[in-house]
């Protein structure tokens, strides 16, 4: 066998020759396999592709039987063309047929054929097919001869990702880059959304395979090799890099990466054997990627993601690519696919073509899934793998309600989701119905049920789900999708913004919940051990007062000659309430001072998230106007777990006996001290437990908008009266096995209550 590193230049040139050429798949592939083994002077060469039922079929030979094309076939890890799918990983044998792993393919006429060079055909570090060489002679192949067939392997790799096969496939066969993909992630918004993928970090199709100048290929790749050094560097050196944390150690590994002289050699021997730069970067990053798919090592199967992410830098760098994000979701039906990103890369895009967001990592809380959830569309998180799995413009279905996601779904399962989405809007369209009917129970009781905003685009949303007013305005989620703090004058225009589009209807604004996992780019965070438990809110408010009036100023000028509501974040201690108080007021005198005219009526709250605030709630009362129960932070701190751990944040039930005794605490305390008392967490979203809340006392919760409908569809057939002395002998019953929520979900079925 010739020296195959000798000729793969004028091999790559004749096979992209082919591919312009205006050929049937059939012949277009025969030739190839000619080419191939004419080029290399191989007696044989034969091209398997991998099915979506996990079978490499012969697709076309040079050398074997040609009537074993279409017929010969080998499951996923059998014989040794399916050990090399199984493992994306090449095998040369001197002597095929004394490898454990062979097997006896008849039809093929292959066992005259000793020596066996194969290559796996791979895109993205997934398996598409394999390509092999066989000699009589037996001999071993060279390493630069593996390399040079990986490159020719690339060619077919792009015929198959373009569906030129699909022509030559037998009917009902599927090819298994076009195979249905089910992936499990977690439920992050509810919902159900039809469309097509848009990779947020899209990966770059190289077009230009085949180098005409090595020297200057190599030249290119050393300075974009510097560039990129240059500007990690620079990442690493910025003051709102920290010395220590997850940043600084994902930067850090980038780093290593980038300075990694086995790497750089590998993509020189790949310009060596014909490549351009940017072809040999991406099949250097394939070859990589599926080799460390098939690692146990959790540490090092996470660094995958950091390697991948080098990867596409070095290629944006070699190409200089760039696209604008309206460009990539100008046909409307957008799903996007992201391994994270943020809340203002969200916003980027046009709300009108959004139909759902599937994140890699990410959780429930994060900045992003809140905004997500502020613009009405499903989100599933946790997807592992989803991405590289996925390519632009695949059909994709993403049901937010079961947290799966169905890549490229078969027709039968369109059809079903086709009807989940217009059953949905028929549901949603029983609950507009509702929006003008007072939410009244069964047996008399007004509920106020209002809604959690953060961004003007939630606005719109309060006259169209029928809501009493806003509960919960987020004010941090325009300090973190803004580049810069912003001013007071900023922040001013877009609380009157608010107050003006919700015209008569109250709205509750929270001060600046950052700090912790809700990191502001501008702003250096602290490395902490414990966030959530850390600097945040308004602890961070009171260590750095400039920030809180500045906030109160702002808001105290937009609701002048109107209403304002404001309410603490995180409150520990009566004695903060008093200090943030203080800062009010010298606001207040402040504007007096220069004659700015101040609202007619200021009311000022508190949240109760922790758990110390239950031993202060008589002082708590008394010292405020009104008090909000953050359910989701006061559930996790007073259960020791964390929500974004999916180990243990299911592990109790926010409908245990515990925690509703907790809630039922403070509506006492609440009556007692005459303090209007509301619910604003996750809890009060969810029908069933939205019922819980009203029968232990609760009459005003506040929720997503998209969740008002529901409730008040559960509420208006509720005797609340009748469900309150059920659940206070049971919540009192200690010697009960009986969960709460069998309880009430029994409840619901024998009184006909939607839940």
């Amino acid at each position: 066998m010739r020296d195959l590193s000798t000729g793969p230049r004028v091999l790559l040139k004749r096979l992209r020759e082919l591919m312009a050429e205006p050929l049937e798949p059939q012949e277009r592939l025969d030739q190839i396999v000619q080419q191939i083994a004419r080029n290399v002077v191989a007696e044989v060469c034969s091209v398997y592709v991998l099915r979506a039922d996990g079978v490499l079929e012969l697709y076309a030979t040079e050398g074997l039987n040609p009537d074993a094309v279409h017929l010969a076939q080998l499951k996923m890890g059998q014989g040794l063309v399916g050990t090399i799918a199984a493992s994306a990983q090449p095998l040369n044998l001197s002597d095929a047929q004394s490898h454990p792993a062979y097997r006896y393919l008849p039809e093929t006429g292959e066992e005259i054929y000793h020596s066996f060079l194969g290559v796996p055909i791979l895109r993205t570090g997934r398996t598409l097919g394999v390509l092999v060489v066989q000699n009589k002679a037996q001999r071993n192949y060279r390493e630069d001869e593996v390399e040079a067939l990986e490159t020719t392997a690339m060619i077919l790799a792009e015929m198959i990702a373009t569906g030129e096969l699909k022509k030559i496939t037998r009917p009902g066969i599927e090819l298994d880059l076009t195979r249905h993909v089910a992936i499990d992630g977690d439920s992050y918004n509810e919902g159900i959304g039809l469309g097509y993928v848009v990779l947020h970090e899209p990966r770059i199709v190289v077009t230009n395979l085949l180098n005409e100048d090595t020297d200057q290929e190599i030249r290119r790749l050393a300075d974009s090799l510097g560039s990129l050094r240059i500007s990690i560097d620079d990442m690493l050196s910025r003051r709102d890099v920290s010395m220590e944390g997850e940043h600084r150690e994902v930067l850090e590994t980038y780093r290593m990466f980038a300075h990694d002289q086995g790497w750089v050699r590998k993509l020189e021997e790949a310009i060596r054997n014909g490549l351009t730069a940017e072809a040999a970067v991406e099949k250097v990053q394939s070859d990589t990627r599926a080799r460390m798919m098939r690692l146990t090592d959790p540490y090092l199967r996470e660094r995958m993601h950091d390697f991948d992410d080098l990867a596409n830098r070095l290629l944006r760098q070699l190409t200089g690519y760039s696209t604008s994000v309206a460009g990539k979701v100008a046909n409307g039906d957008a799903i996007i696919f992201a391994r994270a990103m943020g809340a203002a890369e969200l916003l980027d895009y046009p709300r009108e073509n959004l139909r759902g967001l599937v994140l890699e990592d990410g959780a429930v809380t994060s900045h992003v899934v809140i905004v997500a959830r502020a613009m009405g569309i499903p989100v599933v998180g946790q997807a592992a793998g989803v991405v590289a799995l996925a390519e632009n413009g695949d059909p994709v279905i993403i049901d937010g309600d079961d947290g799966k996601v169905h890549l490229r779904p078969v027709p039968d399962l369109q059809v079903a989701y086709q009807e989940k989405v217009r059953l949905r809007a028929k549901r949603q369209e029983q609950f507009r119905a509702l929006r003008s009917v007072d939410p009244v129970t069964k047996d008399g009781q007004r509920i106020n049920l209002q809604m959690n905003a953060g961004l003007l685009v939630d606005l719109p949303q309060l006259v169209d789900s029928g809501a009493d007013g806003i509960g919960l305005f987020r004010t941090e989620l325009q300090f973190m999708i803004a580049s810069t703090m912003p001013k007071t004058e900023e922040q001013e225009e877009f609380y009157r913004s608010v107050l003006n589009q919700a015209g008569k209807r109250p709205v509750t604004f929270r001060t600046l919940d950052i700090g912790g996992d809700k990191v502001v780019p501008y702003f250096r965070p602290h490395e902490e051990e414990n966030p959530a438990l850390g600097w945040r809110a308004i602890r961070l408010a009171l260590d750095r007062p400039g920030l809180l009036r500045m906030q109160l100023r702002a808001l105290l000028r937009a609701a002048s000659g109107g209403e304002l509501k404001v309410m603490l974040p995180m409150v520990t201690e009566v004695a903060e309430i008093r200090q943030a108080r203080e800062l009010l007021q010298r606001e207040v005198q402040h504007l007096s001072k220069f004659s700015h005219p101040l609202p007619k009526k200021l009311q000022f709250g508190a949240m109760i998230e922790v758990p110390a605030l239950l031993w202060q709630l008589d002082e708590l009362m008394q010292e405020v106007d009104f008090v909000s129960v953050g359910s989701n932070d006061l559930f996790q701190f007073s259960m020791a777990v964390d929500r974004g751990n999916a180990r243990v944040a299911d592990r109790f039930d926010n409908l245990g006996r515990p925690f509703l005794r907790i809630l039922r605490s403070i509506v006492e305390a609440g009556k007692r001290n005459k303090t209007p008392v509301t619910l604003c967490g996750e809890m009060a979203g969810k029908p069933l437990s939205a019922m819980a809340l009203l029968g232990i006392g609760f009459r005003s919760i506040s929720m997503g908008p998209a969740a008002i409908g529901p409730v008040k569809a559960m509420l208006l057939g509720l005797d609340v009266g009748m469900l309150a002395e059920i659940m206070t002998a049971a919540i009192d019953d200690e010697a009960s096995r009986v969960p709460i929520r069998d309880l009430l979900k029994r409840f619901a079925e024998a009184h006909n209550i939607p839940i």
